[in-house]
């Protein structure tokens, strides 16, 4: 397993453990809500027997006063409705007040806040049904209590906490995570840039010695070893530039392109052709060394892809102040969902690689060209093509 499928395991993992954590919460406020539900319902049921006792002991003049006294004496907003709901005694809702400063009639004797107060209850709990005389019946509805209205809410507020906890703990991680990734990038590019600058000099003056010793006739392999050398001249010097600012200036995006081709097609197998289409004349804002160093890191991911024999074509086209170069091969192809995955530091799909190419090239067209890299469009077994964005 590749090591970024491994973090994201890790992630999944961290996810689904505060998952469990946030269900076992609600299941268990739940499990509360509804047994102080049950309580609350025998508690009404149970003053509602004891009126009933205390009514048969008296001529039924002091109903109202047991009901205020006995049935609501909690903080649950109640209802006494007849069949036909006509409400008949309410508490816990609003106070009684006949009219304020503005002549506005309070609620207290708005029939349609009691129906609306009615249909909220009914939909809560079922009635609690009894005979204040033989006969005839009456209905008590009853809202939850605010405590066990807080307490339904709790979990989801509690599911909120840890969702923000959790969001905020992995932004703080990931900016740890690649404030120090850069810090190694940066480290060792400058320290391979500096291990390089020795021994490319020393090349550099042992191939001009050559060229004093040699025939005509060898003078040929000799300049195609100082164009190497040069070429690791160049590769140090990219390494040196990680970590600062890059100075970004026109380049003829053609001409660009070409000059990289030029030289990848000395170094591969004739059987896999490279060509390159567009308008000469596009040009777009470019650091030409490191912008080199990602068309020889996709055209040389292409060639691995391909194998023995195959084509790379290289597409540049414009749309207003936006340049766009399409490389596409007729390699073996990517997986939709390895299409995020492959720009991630590590994941390689070949034994002996380190994985770092892609997502190289990817730092260096977003973070230093503020552009975009992407895999446009993936066949398994006909190819890939991967788009560059740039800015004209």
């Amino acid at each position: 397993m590749n090591k970024p499928e491994t973090k994201k395991n890790k992630k999944i993992l961290l996810l689904l453990f505060a998952v469990v954590i946030g269900l076992s919460s609600l299941v268990y406020t739940n499990i509360l809500v509804k047994r102080l539900q049950i309580e609350e319902k025998q508690k009404i049921e149970l003053r509602i027997e004891a009126t009933k006792q205390l009514i048969k002991a008296t001529d039924g003049e002091f109903i109202v006063f047991l009901f205020e006294n006995i049935i609501n004496n909690n903080d649950m907003a109640t209802i006494i409705a007849d069949s036909n709901n006509v409400v008949l005694h309410s508490r816990g809702l609003d106070t009684a007040k006949t009219f304020d400063a503005t002549n506005e009639p309070n609620k207290q004797f708005d029939p349609n806040y009691f129906q609306a107060q009615l249909a909220i209850m009914k939909q809560q709990h079922d009635p609690i049904i009894y005979e204040v005389i033989p006969g005839e019946k009456q209905f008590i509805y009853y809202k939850d209590s605010s405590i066990l209205m807080q307490l339904k809410i709790y979990p989801y507020i509690q599911l909120a906490i840890i969702a923000v906890f959790l969001f905020v703990s992995y932004l703080a991680f990931s900016a740890s995570r690649k404030s120090e990734q850069n810090r190694v990038w940066v480290g060792l590019a400058k320290e391979t840039a500096h291990q390089l600058g020795t021994p490319i000099s020393s090349l550099l003056a042992w191939i001009e010695h050559l060229k004093l010793k040699i025939s005509t006739q060898e003078i040929s392999i000799v300049d195609e070893m100082e164009n190497d050398v040069k070429k690791l001249e160049i590769v140090a010097d990219r390494f040196s530039k990680i970590g600062s600012v890059p100075v970004l200036k026109p380049e003829n995006v053609y001409e660009t392109l070409e000059r990289n081709i030029a030289y990848i097609k000395k170094r591969t197998s004739e059987k896999i052709t490279l060509e390159i289409n567009g308008d000469h004349t596009i040009c777009a804002q470019l650091n030409a060394s490191l912008f080199d160093w990602v068309i020889e890191n996709l055209c040389n991911n292409a060639i691995n892809a391909i194998g023995i024999q195959g084509a790379i074509k290289l597409s540049i086209s414009q749309q207003k102040n936006k340049v766009f170069i399409d490389i596409s091969d007729t390699g073996a192809g990517i997986p939709k969902s390895k299409f995020e995955t492959i720009f991630e530091p590590g994941y390689t799909t070949r034994k002996r690689g380190w994985g770092l190419g892609l997502s190289l090239a990817k730092r260096i067209i977003e973070n230093y060209h503020n552009g975009q890299i992407v895999v446009k469009e993936s066949v398994l077994g006909k190819g890939s093509t991967f788009r560059i964005t740039l800015y004209a």
